[in-house]
């Protein structure tokens, strides 16, 4: 299998803007669980990460235990922000393998703010289908619009996403498509 070069800093510019997507989405959790601090720590963490440069247990805890708060909370859109803090915390430990699966999980912090930010609006009533999914296909085009160029140029190195025909396959693939042009 072959192998993606990631350097330090393109770890580093990755997380920042993990957590810059995730961070869109954060109070949507928030709202639903005011007490429970887990996802802004793990935005917290990889802002810590991207200004020191180290890769601690405690980042790799802060980014499960988001993903544990997503498990325990009772609300579609607060879940896949807390998913979005949480694989944020996780992007800085993308492993250098040539496979689709690792651009995944560089793109699942934006993919998951837009689905949270989506759900979040289809639970707000009386909206039409078209109204939800443009919701979420700006927070996608926000991503792409304040991607760096360094992130855009490590997605670029990995091969692509798998298609797929769920939302956050659909939402994933515009994401990658878009990085590398």
């Amino acid at each position: 299998m072959n192998e993606v070069i990631i350097s330090d800093e393109d770890r580093r510019l990755l997380g920042l803007w993990t957590a810059d997507c995730a961070e869109r989405a954060l109070a949507l959790f928030e709202a639903k669980a005011p007490a429970d601090t887990r996802p802004r720590e793990a935005i917290e963490g990889v802002r810590t990460f991207a200004r020191e440069g180290k890769r601690t247990a405690l980042l790799r805890a802060q980014a499960h235990a988001a993903l544990a708060a997503a498990r325990e909370v009772d609300d579609p859109a607060a879940a896949a922000a807390a998913r979005a803090a949480g694989y944020a915390a996780a992007s800085p430990y993308i492993h250098p393998l040539a496979t689709p699966h690792q651009v995944k999980h560089a793109l699942e912090p934006a993919t998951h703010a837009a689905l949270a930010c989506e759900l979040a609006a289809a639970d707000g009533g009386d909206v039409t289908t078209d109204a939800v999914t443009d919701v979420g296909d700006a927070e996608i085009r926000w991503a792409i619009e304040h991607a760096p160029p360094a992130v855009r140029e490590l997605v670029g190195r990995f091969p692509e996403c798998t298609p797929g025909r769920t939302r956050p396959a659909v939402l994933r693939r515009r994401l990658d498509e878009a990085l590398r042009t």
